[in-house]
């Protein structure tokens, strides 16, 4: 009788235990008929023990990925070893909505997935538990993460004024475009131009509006070239653009388009309205140059004559 009482409460034990365990348990037959279904689960889905007993887990919840969770566990069933899904791989299993204040940005329960198999007295697996673990605020503070050094590394790269690329950055594209160039010998240019007249912007309206034209210049920049070209803020007020698969013509064609928006503008800024000009430098990449440095050298060369003969202009070098 003794032993009897012992078992009971031992059996009271482990059902209170598995009732407010912070962990889901789905006790499934083989044929994802639902057995046991605990505490954890019943708060997050809604869904009572009682109501969902004896149900097809995939009658009851048509989101679960069938296919996917029959292929797990007909594999743990056959091999008698646990199989483990981590959040990274495939997000959640039961799509419960998140309610932990702290990760509230979620709108899903992140969750790490255990499937175990059950044997009976003959040693043969005839059920599996599922074991769901609620990893949202890990996942969430691991992607938060994950977004802050993507935005260091994007910080890294770009200039903070304008956004483009910024010259060390840049520098490096047209080193690799250069040896792209002696690999394959396709047609490329490089573009230098600045701003005309910017020092007397600066002694004038300000610093403020100063930065104002140079975010402007930027602007423009950005809606005239293609997704394949890089466009970098090189020094104070000059800027530099490589442009792949481009040769002279073509990269006239494309400067003429911001030299012209560019002159037409009217930045309007808190102290004044600026009008402004740049002039630009154009070289067509060849087998001349014996590096980059001396291939951007030929830019500056084109941009310093188009300033010569009298800025708001284009030279090709």
């Amino acid at each position: 009788m003794a032993i009897e009482e012992s078992e009971a409460n031992s059996f009271h034990w482990l059902m209170d235990m598995l009732e407010s365990v912070e962990v889901g348990l789905v006790v499934l037959d083989l044929d994802f008929k639902v057995e046991v279904w605990n505490g954890f689960m019943e708060n997050h889905s809604g869904i009572t023990a009682s109501k969902i007993q004896g149900q097809n887990l995939f009658d009851a919840f048509p989101d679960i990925p069938e296919a996917w969770l029959t292929r797990k566990v007909d594999a743990v069933a056959l091999l008698n070893t646990k199989a483990f899904t981590s959040w990274e791989q495939r997000p959640y299993l039961f799509r419960f909505r998140n309610t932990r204040p702290i990760t509230g940005t979620e709108k899903y329960m992140f969750q790490n997935l255990t499937i175990s198999p059950l044997s009976g007295t003959n040693g043969q697996v005839e059920k599996v538990c599922l074991m769901v673990y609620d990893v949202t605020e890990f996942a969430s503070s691991k992607m938060a993460l994950e977004r802050a050094n993507e935005q260091l590394a994007k910080l890294s790269m770009t200039d903070r004024l304008t956004g483009l690329l910024n010259r060390g950055t840049w520098e490096n594209l047209v080193d690799a475009e250069f040896e792209r160039f002696r690999r394959y010998g396709h047609a490329t240019s490089l573009v230098m131009f600045d701003i005309d007249h910017f020092k007397p912007v600066n002694d004038t309206h300000g610093h403020l509006a100063g930065d104002e034209v140079i975010k402007h210049t930027a602007s423009v920049t950005r809606g005239a070239i293609r997704q394949t070209d890089s466009a970098g803020r090189y020094g104070g007020e000059e800027f530099g653009i490589i442009l792949p698969e481009t040769d002279a013509e073509g990269a006239r064609i494309i400067c003429e388009r911001i030299r012209e928006t560019i002159e037409k503008s009217v930045v309007n800024t808190s102290v004044a309205s600026i009008r402004y000009t740049v002039s630009i430098g154009i070289a067509q990449l060849t087998a001349e140059p014996e590096n980059y440095m001396q291939w951007m050298q030929k830019a500056d060369e084109a941009l310093y004559e188009a300033k010569e003969s009298g800025r708001n202009r284009i030279v090709v070098g």
